[in-house]
């Protein structure tokens, strides 16, 4: 895959970790953009609008690059859900999902500014929690760090105690949906 020096515009190590699976040479550059959910757009929208503005912050200091921003949200019913302000929150968070579908959005945006080109996509993944009792919930949280997790959760860390099936892209429920962001670059090194 032959890409322009390449730059992820977040600090996410599950981003990172999962880039490196592209056998993609990169350097990460968080974005301090602002997080943005206008109640008019839909959850795709929310997210690549996020991605985009993450992306831009990055691209206009570094014009030469690649760079490669995402957002992931997780919804239910049309709420978001994202990072937990707290423990108790996460807990909140989490006896609302019990033993109901979500879906976990995760808004991509690659940009290179110095050629004016950049492409923006959304993936979804339906996400089915197992019903719960208060100390499933409990023994969970006491395994992970919820507070910089979407939804609270982590599908790769102790996923198999709160998730029955997912329907979509594993990876986009990590954070970046390896399968479109591969056919993505593939087409932008074809260029």
């Amino acid at each position: 895959m032959k890409l322009p020096p390449f730059i992820l515009a977040s600090a996410s190590p599950r981003r990172a970790e999962l880039l490196r699976q592209l056998e993609v040479e990169f350097q990460v550059v968080a974005s301090d953009a602002t997080e943005v959910a206008p109640e008019h757009l839909s959850p795709q929208e929310i997210c690549q609008l996020n991605a985009h503005r993450k992306t831009r912050v990055i691209a206009k200091k570094h014009p030469d690059f690649l760079v490669l921003g995402a957002d992931t949200l997780v919804f239910l019913d049309g709420k978001i859900f994202g990072k937990p302000r707290n423990l108790a929150d996460a807990r909140r968070m989490l006896r609302q999902l019990q033993g109901r579908t979500h879906q976990v959005v995760t808004g991509v945006c690659l940009m290179h500014l110095r050629t004016h080109h950049e492409r923006i996509f959304a993936i979804s993944t339906d996400v089915v929690f197992r019903p719960l009792t208060e100390n499933q919930i409990g023994d969970y949280l006491a395994k992970i760090n919820p507070l910089d997790k979407a939804g609270a959760y982590a599908i790769q860390e102790h996923g198999e105690l709160i998730v029955a099936e997912i329907s979509g892209s594993f990876s986009n429920v990590v954070g970046l949906p390896l399968e479109q962001l591969k056919t993505e670059l593939d087409a932008w090194s074809a260029r």
